[in-house]
């Protein structure tokens, strides 16, 4: 018998719990998304099939299947299935779930303990686990929405394999709501109420990788429809907005994406605030659009404010600290600093003519004084020879020249007079008639 055949879970799926209780898969066959790990093959799906459970955190953004996937490991398992709730649960209620694994371990029963929300429970508290994990009384699955490096006790780390969840995507989710639409039995179609294929799709992108969220607005979506249908003025009303919503593989999002990047580059602040807003309103990945910032910051400001790189990456951090919505603010800030920065793409353009120059030329070897001599060979033959120290000198410039000789007097950076740049560009011009007139 196959560990993939459906196996019943112990809470079996009972009218009028949520839908995302009701739909919740018997089966990893059944289970959408998180392919990288419980796929054909995968790392976790070998380790269930060979019955050869360990400890795991499992790390992931929140509707992506956490919970469910632990109690399919423990149902396909064969091992009791306990969950526990970080936020409801202390070291009594711990130490009392302890003693029960540890008898069942006696008589020839392996324990699951489901930790939801891992991170919340506080040292003394994940301490209380190790000497179960330790004994092998438990298979510990911890469920967690941050950083475990942070937030779970290296002791536990140390012990458990972490696997890392990620957001469903559009496709996966619209295949979740079709199935909630079609099942009779636990889901909604039962009810009768058509959704179109558009208004679906629309719930998919707003729920942004969350099966919960998805759905609960199809729930609501249909609990409300007029005339047994789900209408587009039906779906703004549950989502209390306007549907702004589009597919971000689509081309609505590449339209919105230029357009803030433009506005940025055209220091225009007001209509860069509206196209960010528009991306999310839309449900975009704040992650997607902090990339676009710090590349904006590196493509467009460049050295005419070196800081702009600094507040975009600490934007980027901002919104993987805090999330949704206070992360919003931080991206706001970000855009706010670049489109009012003094813009340079001098050190873009300076790499590029670099690239064109390596690519069409014939990539002269490297001059002799500038090699690193580890060997006495080496020094005979020269490597190394003429080199000089930069700090030995006025002002730590030296006379040598690092270009290759095919390739003296070129110049690719060339800074703007703008912002930072034109101090760089003072003291970049000092340098280089320094050098000129030494060599």
């Amino acid at each position: 018998m196959s560990l993939f055949e459906d196996t019943p879970l112990r809470d079996e799926a009972v009218k009028g719990r949520p839908l995302a209780e009701r739909m919740r898969p018997h089966s990893l066959d059944e289970f959408v998304g998180q392919q990288h790990i419980v796929g054909p093959g995968k790392p976790l799906r070998r380790q269930i099939e060979r019955d050869d459970l360990s400890s795991m955190i499992l790390w992931g953004p929140p509707g992506v299947g956490k919970t469910t996937l632990a109690r399919l490991v423990a149902g396909l398992t064969r091992a009791d299935f306990v969950p526990f709730s970080a936020v409801l649960s202390g070291i009594k209620e711990i130490k009392a779930v302890m003693a029960d694994a540890e008898r069942n371990r006696r008589a020839g029963r392996r324990t699951v303990v489901f930790v939801d929300e891992i991170h919340r429970f506080n040292k003394a508290q994940q301490d209380a686990f190790l000497p179960y994990v330790e004994r092998g009384d438990i298979v510990l699955i911890g469920a967690t929405t941050e950083n475990p490096s942070f937030e779970v006790i290296s002791a536990l780390l140390s012990r458990s394999k972490v696997y890392m969840l990620e957001s469903l995507t559009v496709d996966e989710t619209l295949l979740l709501l079709r199935r909630a639409l079609a099942d009779r039995e636990s889901g909604l179609a039962a009810l009768g109420v058509r959704v179109p294929e558009d208004l679906m799709r629309s719930i998919a992108v707003y729920a942004n990788g969350d099966a919960r969220t998805a759905y609960n607005i199809l729930d609501l979506a249909v609990a409300s429809a007029r005339d047994g249908e789900v209408t587009q003025q039906v779906l703004e009303d549950v989502l209390q907005r306007k549907t702004l919503l589009y597919d971000k593989a689509g081309e609505e999002h590449f339209n919105l994406i230029s357009a803030l990047h433009k506005s940025v580059r055209s220091s225009d602040v007001d209509a860069a605030l509206y196209w960010l807003g528009r991306m999310l309103e839309s449900g975009e990945d704040r992650l997607y659009i902090a990339r676009r910032l710090v590349r904006m910051a590196i493509e467009d400001v460049g050295t005419a404010d070196p800081r702009a790189l600094e507040q975009t990456m600490a934007a980027m951090q901002a919104v993987h600290f805090l999330g949704i919505p206070e992360g919003d603010q931080a991206l706001a800030q970000a855009t706010i600093y670049l489109a009012v920065a003094p813009k340079s793409d001098a050190a873009y353009a300076a790499l590029n003519a670099v690239v064109a120059e390596i690519r069409a030329g014939v990539n002269p070897p490297v001059p002799l004084h500038l090699r690193n001599a580890p060997t006495r060979a080496m020094k005979d033959w020269g490597y190394g020879s003429g080199y000089q120290h930069a700090h030995e000198f006025e002002d730590a410039l030296p006379d040598m020249a690092c270009l290759p000789e095919e390739l003296l007097g070129k110049e690719f950076y060339k800074p703007t007079g703008r912002g930072t740049e034109s101090k760089i560009g003072e003291r970049l011009s000092e340098i280089r008639k320094r050098r000129e007139r030494a060599q």
